[in-house]
């Protein structure tokens, strides 16, 4: 089984939209049980994954290797490390959360969980592809599935939504694979394998010249930067998140936008840390304009998904503070820092899949998002109230809580490396606070809206699927560590390309 794990997790859920293709159209429970049961085994074997990981090693473990395209040095070359496990299973957990949340989908069901399954198939692969031209091809398979999702089951103005995201998408593939082709051709023998680049660029950085280095460096950057989003690159996330179905934007704000951050980790620093250094002031500039400016844009929304989707800009900049403080030189910080980016990566992926999954539930049920429309929610959905009370309180790093620990981590680590950056950052987590707590305020609090004094409070269904997530924010909040510890040695690791 250890042998084969990781390709089980990819390419099962390929395998079940196969499966869920082959069901007749009018077997509805078929195609949910067989989606679901789809999306489930990859979770378990993450979690299988997560247990017999070998934490005190920096190595790649549960390597899978095998000749694809001999000719091109192009091989099937998968692995993880203390980077990419936690992601795996962030994705392995919200995918099948979210094939239980499209229960409800009432247009092309069979279509949907097809597409949603391929999608899954694309993620998990990028996570744990070792050969670059590998990763560009799971990187690429992404892209449609969303595209349709958006476009297909979307709200209103889906077709604008998806093209936007298509486009924005694709102008960064493009300057990714330029990037992947130009590596590929500077080293000899060509190759792609990922860690044969990583090591040229830790022991004989020099066999990049300095104009080659830039380029590929921007290049690869500006193609992750779009979809963390990082500023001003952001445009094209408020427009996919509204116009997404539930569970798409729980996946895009969940999965999607962390294979931004993942990809400047796993490619931009460790192949080109000459470059990373240079440019950290930059990186953190824009990791603050994006904490700031995300955080104030979602102060002034009356939507509630849009408020959500705002503020998921405003905290992937504190991961992108975090990584750009661990490629300062002489930073005592650095660990903190990098370590308190890549776990703010896991937190805001649970934090902002409870808030999109309850806002779907409020959406199905009045048919709209303004947030001044509703109050007094609280006395007609109290166990609504009470998972919203604590997405809420997590998301703007509420000590117990699990954002807390990343949050302060990012703070420590940055804070000798870029002082007047981190203290003005301090600004997000305020207007954090204020735009969650004027929300729950506005919408929970006060007097019932008459219009709204039947509502149903959760189903069974619905707690099924936010449970998990609540348990992961409060253990975390309490516990960081089997998620710190996962994670350090491949980070530290990480550091000493810099040192």
């Amino acid at each position: 089984m250890g042998s084969y794990l990781l390709t089980l997790m990819i390419f099962v859920p390929l395998l079940g939209a196969i499966a869920v293709l082959c069901v007749p159209s009018r077997e509805e429970k078929v195609l949910k049980t067989v989606a679901a049961s789809a999306a489930a085994v990859p979770l378990a074997l993450a979690v299988l994954l997560f247990m017999q990981f070998d934490r005190g090693s920096t190595a790649m473990q549960f390597v899978e290797r095998a000749p694809w395209l001999p000719a091109f040095n192009i091989e099937y070359y998968i692995g993880v490390d203390g980077l990419s496990v936690p992601m795996v299973l962030l994705t392995a957990l919200l995918s099948f959360i979210c094939t239980l949340a499209s229960w409800n989908i009432e247009k092309g069901l069979k279509g949907y969980m097809a597409l949603f399954l391929l999608l899954e198939t694309g993620m998990m692969g990028t996570f744990c592809a070792l050969d670059f031209f590998l990763f560009y091809v799971f990187w690429e398979v992404m892209l449609l599935p969303m595209y349709f999702l958006i476009g297909i089951w979307g709200g209103p103005r889906r077709e604008y939504a998806a093209i936007k995201f298509f486009l924005y998408t694709l102008a960064g593939s493009v300057l990714l694979f330029l990037g992947i082709i130009g590596l590929y051709f500077w080293t000899t023998p060509h190759t792609f394998d990922i860690v044969r680049l990583a090591e040229i660029g830790k022991t004989r950085p020099q066999e990049w010249n300095p104009p080659f280095q830039w380029l590929v460096f921007i290049a690869f950057y500006i193609a992750f930067a779009i979809k963390v989003p990082v500023f001003p690159f952001h445009t094209w996330l408020p427009d996919a998140h509204v116009e997404a179905p539930t569970a798409v934007s729980v996946i895009l704000a969940g999965v999607l936008l962390k294979m931004g951050t993942y990809g400047i980790l796993r490619f931009n620093y460790p192949i080109f840390p000459e470059a990373a250094q240079f440019l950290a002031i930059p990186m953190a500039v824009l990791a603050f304009i994006n904490m700031v400016y995300g955080a104030l844009v979602a102060m002034a929304q009356t939507d509630l998904k849009k408020l959500v989707a705002y503020s998921s800009i405003s905290h992937m900049g504190f991961v992108m503070l975090g990584i750009a403080a661990a490629t300062v030189p002489g930073n005592p910080g650095a660990a903190a820092a990098v370590n308190g980016g890549v776990l703010q990566m896991f937190n805001h992926g649970c934090v902002t899949a409870m808030l999109f999954l309850l806002v779907g539930v409020i959406y199905d049920r009045a048919h709209h998002r303004d947030i001044y429309g509703f109050g007094g929610l609280a006395q007609v959905m109290p166990t609504y109230t009470g998972f919203v009370t604590l997405a809420f309180f997590a998301a703007l790093g509420l000590p117990g809580l699990s954002s807390f620990i990343s949050e302060a981590l990012v703070f420590i680590g940055s804070f000798q490396a870029f002082m007047t950056i981190t203290i003005l950052g301090t600004a997000a987590i305020v207007l954090g606070a204020a735009y969650m707590l004027w929300t729950l305020q506005r919408v929970f609090l006060g007097e019932v809206n008459a219009k709204y004094a039947a509502l149903p409070d959760l189903s069974p269904r619905e707690i099924f699927c936010l449970t998990p997530l609540a348990v992961i924010v409060v253990i975390l909040g309490l516990y960081p560590s089997p998620v710190l510890d996962l994670m350090n040695p491949s980070l530290t690791h990480l550091l000493t390309f810099f040192w």
